[in-house]
């Protein structure tokens, strides 16, 4: 059949401002991110606006770099692509928004568990194409059930009441060594016993604290995952937890999922107008939720504003953080309080991004001495992130005297976070390899992963 050229990719291209070679040397950067060596070049560009149809992971590439360009989401149907040239994952699990969570999850985590099916979901690429709102805003949960409790009901109790303690632990956990050496052993808990009762009959009360209970587990398991640096599988566990919640009807928990989704981008060094939205979404969404949420979510907005030069939203974000953590009642809990140290971490990225440098030195200080001894993945990312703040004001002591400390923690630490400021460690302080202390430090470093 004769081919025709592909219109809509084509004007993609031109809003782009991208040549067709700068566009393939793009592609290709997007799939090293995920390990992967594409032969694409400015000929294969020019043949699928021709009308040939890219190869699969070609077409998933494609789309991520012209998102990213555009700063917007960018669908297979706006590129004149179908659905069937962009696959989710080598797996076969149908993970699209439209399917029922439940099969979807217990299928993800199946694969998750196998070593072979985990090395396809993990090769999968972290994509702002889908950093969208993963589920309608939660309506309000089903009617509580007027029957009285049984004696039935009391095992069902007993399970709400071990995933409130499982949360506990894995999130203490990861706070102490991060999320790779956690995030499997989660994996599994939530495969067995946790789908099982989910899947078994209860009053929809119970039913759905056991449900919101998953939920929180999902969402930790992906938080886990984007720290372990499988980015696209976090992003399955992340949409997953928010639409579990939005079933539940829990709008503090879905708020916390969609801002989780925003962090996880705003790590990964994305600044676009959809992480933004989403962090606007996550802290409107929290109106209706606990103040300890609220704090977290406009926290979050604060430092997604600033990201994006807008001053006077970040610092009203900010200011409407520490209202609400002032005036919150803080439930000891992963998912009920919010530390005085994440907010004052919170400011410093806020105060980072607007350019105030010393009031970001001064947060990242106050962040320190209140966060615990144990909590050492926190603290490890705390210090080096003043260490970098340090350096750029010219105080490279200062700064050594963090570095020194992170490189202590880091060996104990399964976490990519980590691992991105490892580098940043070595690239900052190569050009000062002059100064002894520097030097010593940088022949430590190299020794670590």
């Amino acid at each position: 059949m004769e081919r025709r050229p592909n219109s809509r990719l084509h004007r993609l291209v031109q809003a782009s401002g991208f040549s067709q070679a700068q566009l393939a040397s793009e592609i290709r950067r997007v799939a090293a991110e995920r390990g992967q060596v594409l032969a694409c070049g400015q000929s294969s560009v020019s043949r699928w606006l021709s009308g040939t149809r890219p190869r699969p992971l070609a077409g998933t590439f494609l789309l991520e770099a012209i998102t990213r360009r555009l700063e917007r989401p960018v669908s297979a149907v706006d590129a004149g692509l179908t659905e069937a040239d962009i696959p989710v994952s080598g797996t076969g699990l149908d993970l699209s928004g439209e399917a029922d969570w439940a099969p979807a999850l217990a299928a993800l985590l199946r694969a998750d568990l196998d070593p072979v099916r985990r090395r396809l979901l993990t090769a999968g690429t972290y994509s702002l194409t889908a950093l969208t709102l993963p589920a309608a805003l939660p309506t309000p949960a089903k009617p509580p059930d007027t029957t009285k409790a049984s004696a039935a009901d009391v095992p069902l109790r007993a399970r709400v009441e071990q995933l409130d303690m499982m949360a506990r632990q894995f999130a203490d956990a990861t706070k102490t060594l991060g999320g790779g050496p956690v995030r499997t052993a989660l994996a599994g808990y939530l495969t067995d016993p946790v789908t099982g009762w989910l899947n078994a009959p209860a009053p929809w009360p119970l039913h759905r604290q056991l449900l919101i209970g998953a939920a929180r587990l999902t969402l930790l398991l992906g938080t886990m995952t984007a720290d372990d640096g499988h980015d696209a599988l976090a992003q399955h566990y992340h949409h997953l937890s928010a639409r579990m919640a939005a079933e539940a009807g829990d709008v503090g928990l879905y708020s916390i999922s969609l801002r989780s989704m925003a962090a996880h981008a705003y790590d990964l060094g994305q600044r676009t107008p959809a992480v933004l939205h989403l962090s606007e979404h996550a802290a409107d969404t929290a109106r209706q939720a606990p103040r300890p949420v609220r704090a977290y979510a406009q926290a979050h907005l604060a430092t997604a504003a600033a990201a994006r030069n807008d001053r006077h939203t970040a610092l009203a974000a900010l200011a409407a953080a520490e209202r609400f953590h002032e005036q919150a009642d803080h439930v000891p809990g992963p998912f009920t309080a919010y530390p005085l140290a994440a907010l004052h971490y919170q400011r410093a990225q806020t105060l980072t991004a607007l350019g105030d440098a010393p009031g970001a030195i001064g947060a990242y200080t106050a962040a320190l001495r209140l966060r615990p001894a144990a909590e050492r993945h926190a603290n490890a990312l705390t210090r080096a992130h003043l260490a970098e703040t340090l350096l750029a004001q010219g105080y490279l002591d200062a700064a050594l005297a963090h570095w020194t400390r992170f490189l202590d923690e880091v060996p104990h630490l399964g976490s990519a976070r980590a691992t991105r400021r490892l580098t940043a460690l070595r690239q900052l302080l190569t050009p000062h390899r002059c100064h002894r202390p520097a030097t010593l430090l940088l022949e430590r470093a190299t020794t670590l992963r």
